[in-house]
This record gives structure tokens, sequence and C-alpha cells, in this order.
């Protein structure tokens, strides 16, 4: 093989090729000249591809322009040595450069057909504005969806902030808002609405809306839901009982079905407060019509008295014709008596308020009712350890307490015991719900209590008004309750009466306290009333009396389960035992009172604290056999710190006894 290359490269018996071209200068620079710019040529085509390859790294099939950077070299390289071996007969390298030549033109030839269908896949410069015009259109296309999606995005926060402010609207709503669809069927049921009816939201959903209203406002048919008219209904709560409500009705269309927007508004204060307003409008009535007829009826009175004292005076020497001058004398003092009465009761007489020591005018008047009442009545005052001094007429104030202790002895005929006595009571916003004619504030309280037979609830309503009595013809006026009413209203004050029949009855006079018109106390630091968690049953038949205590201890933390009397309370302690006390009113109607109700309960649970509440005072229900020394007692009307109190009272007296 060496050999061989010896042989090749030997150039010795060689000629250069200009012999071949006589060496006409003309013909071997035409050569030379020819030659050469074609190897200049062939030679920067490879550093072109080199600088291509090198910076377009993104190129497919790099190794092609390698190849063919190679073979361009090796054409160049061929030309050069064709201008040598005009001088120079070195054939053998030229042919050694021709065979390589030859070898780099086979293989990117070969190389280069298997590759033209994948170069003919390289898209064109027009196919490459085409696939740039639609990434631009798509590009358009996507910034618009991006820009939709926005808006969508937006849309749906502002619908989410809708959402959560009109779920904080309904969920905070003091009235009950109820939606239901054209079937009736319960949509949505608010925490006002659970508070209201007392049913969970979760108990009444996609149920019939007419199990929540009386029978004449309820729908016949799921179908006449639409008819539900707009007015005052009355509600039925989830223990029974009922209450006034105004039902406002809505419509509005939700995914193309009709639906129903109900609002309710618990007409129980309302109602309440109207009935105390049209009382004390007939009251002022009476009152105006009794004052007019007692100033005219005076009048007359003054002429009959004065024409039969003079008629008296002319018949000194007729004693027989002079005793009936003298009774017309008598029966005109009677009946200005009388007209006296009335104008207390229409607010027409003239007081002179002093400050009054409530303590010492009941002891003086406790030594006149000793002389006066009969003899199988017992008399006893209750004080409380700080000096009350009320700001009020004294005469008038003797005589109310008097009226109410003659009342009183009526009351007992076979004899009893008669309470007088005075402390300080406080009217908070809650006592002045139920009775809106009195003013909030600190009072001088003088109360006179008996056990006698006690007024029914159709009494007491009329008890006040004047010329009603019970007693039979010739035996009262129906003027003493009245008299007192019309004292303590225009003296700023209060009256009110307590009494349950068979029990006795406690009359309150609540006046103002003697110092001017910052009379009150300071107030009770609410905030600081001591607070539960514990679930208290609340037995109480009066609907008024029991939404406000169920009011009053829910606000103090409490959880409250309500009853409206003693059989209905025993049925809601055996099925619930998370119930941790009872709260219940003394006198009940269906035959169960609360003593007889904390009997029957004790045998259920034997540990449950138990809270009575009475109108009546605690004194003499012990001294009637009707309540243990140690019950404890919460005397109506109270305060809020008085039931907190008493409702921990209750709960440490059950863990002392455990």
């Amino acid at each position: 093989m060496w050999a061989y290359f010896e042989r090749i490269l030997d150039s010795s018996m060689f000629s250069p090729h200009g012999i071949c071209l006589l060496w006409e200068p003309e013909l071997i620079w035409l050569h030379v000249i020819s030659d050469a710019f074609i190897a200049a040529a062939y030679f920067s085509i490879p550093f072109a591809l080199a600088i291509l390859v090198t910076k377009r790294r993104d190129l497919k099939f790099g190794w092609v322009f390698w190849a063919f950077a190679v073979f361009i070299m090796a054409c160049g390289l061929t030309h050069v040595l064709s201008i040598y071996t005009l001088w120079v007969p070195v054939y053998g390298i030229e042919g050694l450069v021709k065979a390589a030549t030859a070898v780099a033109s086979v293989f990117t030839a070969g190389a280069l057909w298997p590759l033209l269908p994948k170069i003919l896949t390289i898209p064109s410069p027009f196919e490459l504005r085409k696939v740039q015009a639609a990434l631009e259109e798509e590009e358009i296309k996507s910034r618009d969806a991006a820009q939709l999606l926005r808006q969508v995005e937006d849309a749906q926060r502002a619908l989410r902030e809708s959402m959560t402010r009109l779920t904080a609207v309904v969920d905070t709503a003091v009235d009950g808002v109820i939606l239901f669809d054209a079937q009736a069927r319960i949509l949505l049921f608010n925490p006002a609405s659970e508070r209201l009816f007392g049913y969970r939201a979760d108990e009444v959903m996609n149920l019939d809306i007419g199990m929540l209203m009386s029978n004449e406002k309820r729908p016949s048919s799921p179908g006449q839901a639409r008819r539900l008219a707009t007015g005052e209904a009355v509600g039925v709560r989830k223990d029974g009982s009922t209450f006034p409500m105004d039902l406002s009705v809505g419509q509005a269309w939700q995914d193309g079905e009709l639906i129903y927007v109900g609002i309710v508004r618990d007409l129980t204060a309302r109602k309440l407060t109207e009935q105390q307003l049209q009382q004390a409008q007939k009251m002022e009535t009476v009152g105006q019509l009794s004052g007019g007829i007692a100033h005219d009826f005076n009048n007359l009175l003054t002429v009959i008295i004065g024409n039969a004292e003079h008629l008296s005076e002319q018949l000194k020497s007729r004693s027989d014709l002079r005793q009936f001058a003298y009774d017309i004398c008598q029966s005109g003092e009677r009946g200005a008596e009388l007209t006296r009465r009335l104008l207390a009761f229409s607010r027409r007489q003239l007081l002179q308020p002093q400050t009054i020591d409530c303590r010492e005018l009941l002891e003086s008047i406790f030594k006149l009712l000793k002389r006066t009442l009969r003899e199988n009545i017992e008399i006893k005052t209750a004080f409380g350890p700080r000096a009350i001094q009320a700001f009020a007429d004294r005469a008038q104030l003797e005589s109310a307490v008097l009226n109410l202790a003659l009342n009183a002895q009526d009351a007992m005929p076979s004899g009893g015991h008669l309470t007088l006595s005075t402390e300080l009571a406080a009217i908070d916003e809650d006592y002045r719900a139920l009775h809106p004619e009195v003013a909030a504030g600190s009072y001088a309280l003088i109360s006179v209590t008996d056990d006698g037979e006690g007024m029914t609830p159709e009494v007491i309503e009329h008890a006040f008004e004047p010329f009603f009595t019970t007693k039979e013809v010739g035996k009262g006026s129906g003027l003493g309750l009245s008299m007192v009413y019309g004292f303590a209203k225009q003296s700023d004050g209060h009256v009110s009466i307590y009494s349950e029949r068979g029990l006795g009855t406690t009359v309150r006079i609540y006046l103002p306290r003697a110092g001017g018109q910052s009379l009150t106390e300071p107030p009770e630091n609410e905030e600081a009333a001591p607070r539960g968690y514990e679930t208290i049953l609340i037995a109480e038949d009066d609907p008024f009396v029991r939404s406000s205590a169920i009011r009053r201890v829910e606000a103090l933390g409490y959880r409250v389960v309500a009853a409206v009397n003693g059989k209905e309370a025993l049925q809601r302690l055996r099925t619930d035992p998370g119930i941790d006390m009872l709260f219940t009113d003394i006198i009940m109607p269906g035959g169960m009172s609360g003593w007889d109700l904390a009997e029957q309960a004790r045998r259920i649970r034997p540990s449950l604290p138990i809270l009575f509440t009475s109108g009546y005072a605690l004194e003499a229900l012990i001294e009637q056999g009707r309540a243990q020394a140690q019950a404890i007692i919460l005397t109506k009307p109270y305060r809020r710190a008085e039931l907190a109190q008493r409702l921990r009272d209750a709960f440490a007296a059950a863990t002392v006894t455990s």
C-alpha cells in the first residue's frame, strides 16, 4: 500500500500541465484566473455555511450543511491544485483530492435525497406568513377570551358580593323573611323567622308554609300560594301557641319560575300597646265625663245642702220636719263625697304634694286600722332597711291606702292577713312595654296585700272604672279603686293590681320619690348581670308575659324552651333531657298550679332547679302554706338584674341541696 502511494505521489516522470497548453501565456492565465475565482468562491461558501449553522442552532439537518461545506471545500482545493499543476505535475495529490471530493460528493448526494421529503415539509415564507396571520388572529381571540373571562370573573365576584350583602340583610333582619314557591313550599327561613316560630330552618325546609298560619289564612291547596294576602294574620309557633303577625307577600321570577317572598312582623307588642292605649283612652274619656258630671253635680249639691241647712234653721220649732231637712243635708254630704272621688279619678282635684316618709305614714295608718278593721284580720307592716320618701299629697295617699285596706277587709269575710309594705322599686323598659303610660325610673312603692278571695281577670280589667263594683247594691259605690287610680296618675305615678282567685290581691302604688326630677337611682350595671348558658323551661300562660320572659332570659345567654301550661311543661321535661331549670308561674290554667308542676317535675328530675314567679308577696304565700320558706320566688314585675340573679340563685340552691 505504501509503495502504491509512493508511486502515485512520484511526479518525476510527469510533465506540467502547462506543456499541454504550449506555455501560451494567455491560455495559462485564463485557467489560473478562472480556477482562482472558482476556488475563492468555493472556499467562501463553507465559511458562510459554518457561520449559518453556528448562529442558527434551531436549523434542522445541520450536519448536512457541514457535509456540504466539506464537499465545497474539496471542490475549491481541486481548482487550487489545477493552478498548481500548470507548473508542477503533482497529479497524484490532485487525484487523491479529487477522490476525496468524489467521496464527499457521493456522501452528500446520498444523504440529500432521503432528506428531500423532510426538507420539503419546511414551511415556505408564504406559509409562514399565513401561519403568522393565523397566530395573530388567535392571539386576538385569546385576548378577547381573556377579557371576556375577566368580565365573567368580575360579574361572578359582584354576584357573590351582592349575595353576601343580601344574605347579611336577610340574616340580620328584625322581621321574619320566608321564601316559598308556587306550591307553597318553604325555600328560605331566616333567623328572625326561627325566633318567631320556634322552628329551625332545616325543620321547615320544603314543607307547606300553611303550617305556620292559623286556618283562616292557610291556603287550602298548594296551588293557592299566590292567594296569600298582605295584612294581619295569626301565626302558629312550634309549641302550638299563636301570635298576631303582619304578613306582606311579594313575588319575583327565578329561573323562569314564580317565587314569593313573605315578610313577617310580630304584632304582639303593638297589639298590647294598642290595648293599653285603648284602655287609657277609655279611662281618660270616663274621667273627663265623670269630672264634668262631678263639677255640675257639685253645683246642684251646693244648692241642695244650702237650702236644706236654711230649711233646718227655719224649722227649729218643728222637730219632725227638721229631721227631714237634716236627712237631706246628710245625703248631700254623701253626694259630695262621691263627687270628690270622681274628681280624684278624673285627676281634677287640687293636690298639695309634699315629701312623705312612707314608713311613718304606714305606721300611723297601721294604728288607725288596728282600731278600725275587724278583729279576725291580722295586720302587719313590712319595711326595707332604707327610708322611703315619696312626693305626693299626704291626705290623698292616706285616703288611698285606707280605701285599699277597707276593700281588703271586704275580700276577707272570714278573716285573714293584711300586709302594708313599702320599698324602692324601679320600672324598666320591659315593664314599660306592657304599660306604655308609665315612665321608666325609680319610684317609692307602697303595697297593700291581702289573702282574701282574689279577683278574676275580668274583674281586674274593669277594677279601676268608676262605679264598677262586685259588691251588693248599697254596699259600695265602686269609686274606691278609681280614686286610687286617679290619685296615682295625677301624682305622675302608677298603680297596678296583681290578683289570683283564691290566693288574694296585691295593689301597688308607685309614687315619685322626693327630691326633684332627678329622682332615679344610679342605673344598674346591666352588663354586670350574671349570665348563663343552660337550658331553661319557662311555663307561663299569659302570652305577653311569656314572650317578654323568653326574650329577657335569652338575652342573658340561656337557651329557652317554652310551655303554656303545666301539662305541656311536663311533656317537654320528659322529652328534652337537656333542660337544666324550670321557671314557672305560680297560678296557671288547666288544673295544675306552679306548685303542682314543681312537685311532679321533681319526681321526674329530683335535683332540677326551680324558680317561681308571682305578683303575690312571698311572705303571704308562706303564711298560707302555699310555698316553702326556702322556695325561690321572683316577684312580678322584675328587672333584668333581678331575673339574672334569681336564676343563678336557683342553680346555686339546687347544687347545695344535691
